[in-house]
């Protein structure tokens, strides 16, 4: 292969293992490394599961969707502990395969997960089938006990090995609740009857509210079908020519490299609903260029991850949590992604706001690269944007999302094979290498190399959901526990009370709800990935805030959008972590840096809900009220951009600062008596900063920061 020229965008990346990355620093992917034989052998079990998965949209099976749901954790927990270590512990020659230990767990998983649909001879103790199996619900024998007592265990095990202990953790609380609750005082208000073993487990595994409750049925009937699409777009290259296309539109521009990295981070959040697999890809093109435009590391890794958790909340592939949503509601996810669109422009626009300023601030450097015009990239690879237009198209026609998202998979996997035909080039799976320096392939092979990328994103789109469905399994815990015992009524009076003690009236009681719960969220999402977080915080928090006078909608994506945010909140800002291992920055400072480029998206979902005109910045309004709450909001992110950055059209001083910050505040409650005020503080700020550096001006200059 030719080397890259030294004016390529990919010419100086460092050589960084970007799966190694991804799964160490993913809180929904921290997986192991196979040996070559294991990996196959996981690739096809995965693949087999793909095919199960995509037959039943089409064909699915006679018997219901509760038996689909038992075939379909019956196949894929057992993927938890052999795609997942169980200890940090590694072997010395960086591979960890699935130990004796693993194998037992993974056949223990496959038995008791299927054990309500095998045909078993029915006795005394159990079996009998699925027939048989429903029919005891609520007096369950012995094996069934113990069969769902062992799934328990189990999927606790698998949500520890994907995201950590801190929700098996909170599952144990809620089981200790329901088991121990009968024993608390009277007249605490957090007691109830109290449930025994044979009820708890009932409950779990026979009733609709437990593991195969709706967080289940959503991973496995919208989830899995995303994730798969996913994998598909980006092996047929749709994930580096967006990236590439982002470059194409600002390279003549001085401030490119930002504008690429907050451009690219919405485009691959299209292939990408994880926010750190998004970053790595992102850092791993972007870096480079960053550095040679004169970006500190730190400033550097903090805008690759805040760009980079913006792709769980771009259309139309949002994360996880907003298929949840559309069940919980009981809407279409067409209308979920509307309610996303303007939350989404917000979020980047002041990313885009921090890049600019920042360009300015530091002194970035244009940066040369050599790339085709946007023209001929969408004229040679603009087919990749035609699978996401299909999503849309069929959604708006009213086919559901998991049969729309199948036609778009197979509309992805066409012009792949064309591309594969027509081209006969070794596919590029790096952006380190020009695509077309790339050997020409005879029909055959090139044909043969373009089977064995859809066969491996197949597989690989399962890989991605096994944590989702871990998790998804494990909230049945939570679901299961809050609805036998009402403790999530409870826990929301709670919540409203503690508001009321410091509201002196209805309007402030909205405020502090919201900033409490906003906090609650936050503080829930260090521990937990965005799919638990807004679980728990749909059960317990939403119940509160909709008790105030807030639409489901609106407390919805307040929720879904605090739940992402927590993703670059310190400590545990995985996505920052990860992009300061590819720019060799300071992993605190990176992880700050991330803060400040997503603090204005920070305040923005709390116009959610503070007043009704919040309804609007879901697009819940007519058209005109949309437009301008929009702008509102836009100048309140503007404001917040200038109050954490320090610069306007300059640096600027601490007096213009400080009337930024309540002018965003003001802008962000949406009432004219504020909107005014706010207005009023903003054109102050302004005002001041101009007059300000036509008297500083000539002694105004920008020193660009050097690299080493």
């Amino acid at each position: 292969m030719p080397p890259a020229d030294r004016h390529s965008p990919v010419a100086e990346v460092d050589q960084v293992d970007l799966d190694r990355l991804a799964s160490e620093y993913d809180e929904e992917r921290p997986s192991r490394r196979l040996s070559p034989r294991w990996d196959q052998a996981m690739t096809v079990w995965c693949f087999a599961v793909a095919a199960f998965v995509l037959w039943q949209v089409f064909w699915p099976l006679r018997q219901g969707n509760q038996y689909y749901l038992i075939v379909f954790l019956g196949v894929t927990l057992p993927l938890a502990f052999l795609l997942y270590r169980g200890w940090a512990r590694r072997s010395t020659d960086g591979r960890d395969d699935p130990g004796p230990v693993d194998w037992v767990l993974a056949g223990a998983a496959l038995v008791v997960g299927l054990y309500p649909v095998l045909p078993l001879p029915e006795s005394s103790a159990g079996g009998g089938g699925f027939t048989a199996f429903l029919d005891r619900q609520g007096a369950l024998d012995p094996l069934d006990i113990l069969a769902g007592l062992v799934l328990l265990l189990l999927i606790l095990e698998a949500t520890r090995r994907t995201t950590g202990w801190v929700l098996p953790v909170v599952c144990a609380v809620f089981l200790a609740y329901a088991y121990y609750g009968g024993f608390l005082p009277i007249d605490w208000v957090i007691s109830h009857r109290g449930q025994d073993i044979d009820q708890i487990i009932n409950a779990l595994f026979n009733e609709a509210s437990g593991f195969f409750g709706v967080p289940l049925d959503v991973a496995a009937t919208y989830i899995v079908l995303f994730t798969i699409y996913g994998a598909v777009l980006d092996r047929m290259g749709a994930g580096r020519f967006f990236v590439e296309f982002s470059f194409s539109l600002f390279k003549k521009s001085g401030t490119a490299p930002g504008r690429t990295v907050a451009t690219s981070g919405f485009l691959l959040g299209t292939v990408s609903g994880s926010g750190t697999a998004t970053a790595v890809t992102l850092g791993s093109f972007a870096w480079p260029i960053l550095k040679r435009a004169g970006y500190p590391r730190e400033a550097a890794g903090g805008m690759l991850a805040a760009s980079g958790i913006g792709a769980i909340l771009s259309p139309p592939t949002l994360g996880a949590a907003a298929f949840i949503i559309a069940e919980y509601l009981g809407v279409s996810y067409l209308q979920v992604l509307g309610w996303a669109l303007v939350p989404t422009l917000l979020y980047y626009l002041g990313i885009f706001l921090a890049v600019e300023i920042d360009a300015r601030r530091f002194g970035a450097r244009r940066v040369d690269a050599r790339v085709n015009s946007p023209w001929a990239l969408l004229g040679r690879f603009g087919y990749h944007f035609v699978s996401l237009g299909v999503i849309v198209l069929f959604l708006a026609m009213g086919v559901p999302p998991f049969k729309a998202v199948v036609y778009a998979t197979a509309v992805a996997a066409f012009f792949g094979l064309l591309e594969a035909v027509l081209s006969r080039r070794a596919f590029v799976t790096d952006l380190e290498q020009d695509p077309r320096t790339a050997e020409k392939l005879p029909l055959g092979d090139s044909v043969r190399d373009y089977a064995i990328r859809l066969f491996t994103a197949l597989a690989t789109g399962i890989r991605a959901a096994v944590p989702v469905i871990a998790v998804c399994a494990a909230a049945g815990v939570i679901t299961s526990t809050i609805a036998k015992t009402g403790l999530g009524q409870v826990l929301s009076d709670l919540l409203v009370d503690a508001a009321d003690v410091l509201a002196p009236n209805q309007a402030s009681l909205i405020v502090l709800s919201a900033l409490f719960s906003a906090v609650a969220i936050i503080v829930l999402g260090l521990a937990v990935p965005v799919t638990a977080s807004f679980i728990l915080s749909w059960i317990i928090i939403g119940p509160a805030l909709i008790s105030l006078g807030a639409e489901g909608p609106e407390v919805a994506m307040f929720i879904f959008y605090y739940a992402v945010l927590s993703e670059v909140s310190p400590p545990t800002a995985l996505a920052a972590v990860a992009s300061a291992a590819i720019t060799g920055g300071k992993v605190i400072a990176t992880m700050w840096q991330a803060c400040k480029y997503t603090l204005p998206a920070f305040l923005a979902p709390m116009a959610f809900i503070m007043t009704d005109n919040g309804a609007a910045l879901l697009g819940r309004a007519p058209f005109l009220d949309v437009v301008w709450a929009t702008v509102v909001v836009g100048l309140a992110v503007a404001a917040l951009a200038v109050a954490t950055s320090g610069w306007m059209f300059g640096p600027t001083r601490r007096v213009e600062r400080l009337l930024c910050v309540p002018a965003a505040l003001l802008l962000l409650y949406l009432v004219p008596v504020s909107i005014a005020v706010g207005l009023a503080l903003l054109t102050a700020a302004v005002a001041l900063h101009v007059v300000g550096r036509r008297g500083n001006h000539p002694t105004t200059t920008t020193t660009p920061i050097t690299q080493e």
